[in-house]
């Protein structure tokens, strides 16, 4: 009787490793369902834009690529428009 309770152990570790290791079912698919910060795409932004614009939050704070293409969407905003005044930096 002890060997069959062994057995069935070792059976049952083996069947939690298989599936720990990935080689059981698939997972389901992964989606996206956090809301985007979500910003006019088709003019430039103004202020109102940046005052209405929410990130969501992460397990350590707020999703660093949403924050990332904000901001680099916002520096070439202003390069375009410090290029566009000239060297005075008048128009």
């Amino acid at each position: 009787m002890m060997w069959l309770f062994a057995i069935l152990a070792v059976l049952l570790l083996g069947g939690v490793a298989v599936v720990a290791a990935g080689m059981g079912t698939p997972l389901a698919q992964e989606y996206g369902d956090r809301p985007d910060a979500e910003v006019p795409a088709d003019r430039p932004l103004g202020p109102e834009d940046l005052r209405r614009v929410r990130f969501s939050v992460a397990l350590r704070g707020y999703r660093m690529s949403e924050v990332d293409a904000l901001l680099d969407r916002l520096a070439e905003e202003q390069a375009a428009r410090v290029e566009g005044r000239g060297a005075t930096g008048e128009e």
